[in-house]
């Protein structure tokens, strides 16, 4: 069997994450610590809902 290559494509999901993120953050008033926390915890909740779905 030969190698294969694997390409991956980055689009603009990461910059709406982040959006997404920064705005919750800011429309909550989450203090620094809390706003860390949430990097770590959001995206765990995030993704037990999506798989879920599928």
């Amino acid at each position: 069997m030969g190698k294969e290559k694997i390409v991956g494509q980055c689009g603009s999901s990461g910059l709406i994450w982040i959006s997404g993120w920064l705005f919750t953050v800011g429309f909550l008033e989450l203090s620094f610590w809390k706003g860390v926390l949430a990097v770590i915890i959001w995206p765990y909740y995030l993704g037990v809902t999506v798989n879920a779905f599928l």
